[in-house]
């Protein structure tokens, strides 16, 4: 049965979830997240262009979530964010991060979430 595309709250329950190991490589991460999306009944789309020279990870219906591995460099995450989030195509953002970069809970006046892979690891960083 699918769920309903457009919560971002069914979303972020499936990807609480995830357990990863760390992992080598970005794309990987995509298709681990996927999986986990799959099983939670939410489909999703990947590497959806919402402009010219810009393309997000995953859509699932008007959830838009972009995978980051690594130390992302907060500033440039939240120009990435706006530009997402300026396409009518997305009601939120989800940003899924191995460390947390506290992001504000809006921009361009839509939510804006974060699941920290550390986190869901049971680390503390």
């Amino acid at each position: 049965m699918q769920k309903n595309q457009t919560d971002p709250e069914a979303v972020l329950q499936a990807l609480r979830t995830l357990r990863l190991p760390v992992q080598s490589g970005e794309y990987d991460l995509h298709r681990l997240v996927m999986d986990c999306l799959d099983r939670a009944g939410i489909s999703c789309r990947h590497e959806v262009p919402l402009a010219p020279r810009c393309r997000i990870d995953l859509v699932c219906g008007t959830v838009g979530v972009e995978i980051k591995r690594g130390h992302a460099q907060r500033k440039r995450v939240l120009e990435q964010i706006r530009r997402y989030l300026s396409s009518e195509e997305l009601t939120c953002l989800i940003l899924v991060t191995e460390h947390t970069l506290n992001l504000p809970s809006s921009i361009a006046g839509k939510a804006v979430y974060e699941v920290c892979l550390a986190r869901l690891w049971g680390i503390a960083l």
